[in-house]
C-alpha cells in the first residue's frame, strides 16, 4: 500500500504541473492500474482482494484481479510464475509501459542470502532488480522505513500468516537474521549485490551473443555445446532456461542439465523443476 500511495501522490504532482501548463491530466491518463492476483493458496485470501479493491477505489484507479487455483502445497516458483503471467497480461491489456512492484531493500538482501544458501549462480545474488518491463522503485528503501511510512500515513495492509513460520528458510532470514544486521553489514551485502549486477550485464551480453551461435530455433546444437568449457555451458544453460520461462534454478540442477545435454543418449529426457522436460535428439536438445 505504501508504493501505491507514493505513486498516486507522484501522479497528482504531475497532474498539478500539467494543469499549470493548461493540460488536463489524471492518474488514469498516467495509466496507473492496480492489479491483484489471488494465488488460491490461502483460505482467507479473499480478504486481501477486498482490501486492495477498496484501496484502488479510494484512489480512483482501475482495478484488475486474477484468480489462481494453486492450492496450499504450491511452490514459491509456481506462485511467482502464475503471478507474473497475470501481471504481464494486465500490462498488455492496458498498454502500460511497465509493471511496478513493491519489493524493498530487505527483500533484496533476503533473496540474495536465500539463493546463496540454496546454491546459486551469479544471477542469484541480484535476482531482484528493475528492468525495462518490471520497475521496483523501493529497492533502496529498508523495510523499517516502509513500515514507518505506512504507520505515519495510517495506511492499511494485510500480513500473510504463513510468513510468520520460521521453519521456512525465507521467513527465518526475514524475521531472525536480517533485522539483526548492522548498517555496516547491510551495506557490505548491498555493495556486493550491486557489483554482481554490473558484472551480470556484461556477462549476459556475451552469453546472448554466444547463444545465437549455439541455439537454433530454441534448441541447443549439441556438437557445438560439447566443445565449450564447463563454466560456459552452465551459463548458457541458465540463459536458455530463462528464455523458456524457467528461472530460480539451483546450481546442482544447472550442472545436471549441462552434463545431460553433453553426454545424454538421443531419445532420452530429463525433468527440469518438475514440470518441464528436455528431450535429446542426436544433434539437438530441446523441450519435449
Amino acid at each position: 500500500m505504501v508504493l501505491l500511495d507514493l505513486l498516486v501522490k507522484q501522479a497528482k504532482s504531475q497532474e498539478l504541473k500539467a494543469k499549470s501548463s493548461g493540460i488536463e491530466l489524471s492518474a488514469r491518463d498516467l495509466q496507473l492500474v492496480v492489479a491483484h492476483f489471488d494465488h488460491g493458496i490461502r483460505n482467507d485470501s479473499d480478504e486481501d482482494e477486498k482490501l486492495v479493491r477498496v484501496t484502488a477505489k479510494k484512489y480512483g484507479l482501475s482495478f484488475e484481479v486474477g484468480h489462481g487455483h494453486l492450492g496450499p502445497s504450491a511452490s514459491e516458483d509456481a506462485a511467482r510464475k502464475a503471478r507474473y503471467q497475470f501481471l504481464e497480461a494486465v500490462r498488455q491489456q492496458h498498454k502500460a509501459k511497465a509493471i511496478i512492484t513493491a519489493h524493498h531493500q530487505d527483500d533484496l538482501i533476503e533473496t540474495a542470502l536465500l539463493n546463496i544458501i540454496r546454491g546459486t549462480k551469479r544471477k542469484g545474488l541480484s535476482a531482484i532488480a528493475s528492468n525495462i518491463r518490471i520497475i521496483r522503485p523501493l529497492l533502496k528503501i529498508a523495510k523499517k522505513e516502509v513500515l514507518n511510512y505506512a504507520h505515519e500515513h495510517k495506511l492499511k495492509w494485510r500480513e500473510d500468516p504463513s510468513n510468520l513460520d520460521t521453519k521456512i528458510l525465507r521467513n527465518y532470514l526475514r524475521l531472525r537474521i536480517i533485522p539483526k544486521m548492522t548498517v555496516h553489514q547491510r551495506g557490505k551485502i548491498l555493495k556486493n549485490i550491486d557489483n554482481v549486477a554490473k558484472i551480470n550485464i556484461v556477462v549476459d551480453s556475451q552469453i546472448a551473443t554466444l547463444s545465437q551461435l549455439i541455439v537454433k530455433d530454441g534448441r541447443i546444437e549439441r556438437s557445438k555445446f560439447a566443445l565449450l568449457p564447463t563454466e560456459v555451458t552452465q551459463e548458457l544453460v541458465v540463459y536458455w532456461l530463462r528464455q523458456h520461462g524457467i528461472a530460480q534454478i539451483d546450481s546442482h540442477s544447472v550442472s545436471r542439465v549441462a552434463v545431460f545435454i553433453k553426454t545424454g543418449k538421443p531419445g532420452t529426457t530429463a525433468s527440469v523443476k518438475g514440470t518441464s522436460k528436455i528431450k535429446l535428439e542426436k544433434d539437438y536438445a530441446g523441450f519435449a
